[in-house]
């Protein structure tokens, strides 16, 4: 039993460390800030949660003990890096902040256009 916790543990180390890589990779060799964020939240997120995974099986089966304090902490990247980054993409084309000049479509541009009118309307 302690052979197959030490391969689990093993492999949610190299796959966290792996994610945490693949998304160092995205910041950097990306285009714009939207896939820039989109890489950082998303692979980073993964690759955080798999390390504490690996680290609460490594205390369970090796130590024999418990940590609730990784659960937390799983739960609470889990929860909060992809609003972290669903507000800053968001933040960023509020304030204008162009697409990629080869980006095929803008999801959002006439949700935007809808508020501007709606709040030119409510001001008049």
């Amino acid at each position: 039993m302690i052979e197959i916790a030490n391969i689990l543990i093993v492999v949610f180390l190299l796959i966290g460390a792996f994610l945490s890589l693949v998304a160092a990779f995205g910041v950097i060799r990306l285009p714009d800030v939207y896939t820039r964020n989109h890489a950082a939240s998303k692979s980073a997120t993964l690759g955080v949660m798999c390390i504490l995974i690996g680290a609460l099986l490594y205390f369970y089966f090796i130590d024999g003990y418990f940590n609730p304090r990784i659960v937390l902490g799983i739960v609470f990247i889990f929860l909060t890096s992809p609003v972290a980054g669903h507000l800053i993409g968001r933040a960023a084309y509020n304030s204008g902040v162009k697409l990629w000049d080869q980006s095929v479509r803008d999801d959002y541009k006439e949700v935007s256009e809808k508020k501007k009118k709606l709040a030119e309307k409510v001001s008049r």
